[in-house]
C-alpha cells in the first residue's frame, strides 16, 4: 500500500475532511498511475476522488471501538523515530 496513506481512524482530534480528501487523492493516484490526469481523464479522476472521500467519511463515521483515541503528536513522534532508524546512514 502507498506509504503516503495514513490511518485516519480513532485519533484525537478526528481526521479532517482535508485529510480524508488527501488520502483519497493518493489512493486514486496510486490506482490510476496518474499524478495529474490528462484533460480527457480529469472528470473521471475527480469523480473517483470524490466517491472515495465520501466512502471514507461514511466508513470512519460508522466504525466503533472501545480503544482510547490515539494522540496525533505522539504517533507523529513515533513515525519520526522510525524514519530516523530506517534512513540512518551507516557509519
Amino acid at each position: 500500500m502507498c506509504r503516503n496513506i495514513h490511518t485516519l481512524y480513532n485519533f484525537e482530534p478526528p481526521a479532517t475532511e482535508d485529510e480524508i480528501r488527501d488520502a483519497s487523492l493518493q489512493y486514486v493516484r496510486k490506482v490510476s498511475g496518474f499524478t495529474k490526469p490528462s484533460q480527457a481523464n480529469e472528470a473521471a479522476f475527480d469523480a473517483a476522488v470524490d466517491e472515495i472521500a465520501g466512502a471514507t467519511l461514511r466508513l470512519l463515521g460508522s466504525l466503533v471501538t472501545t480503544a482510547a483515541p490515539k494522540d496525533r503528536e505522539h504517533e507523529a513522534e513515533r513515525a519520526r523515530e522510525r524514519a530516523k532508524k530506517r534512513f540512518a546512514t551507516a557509519p
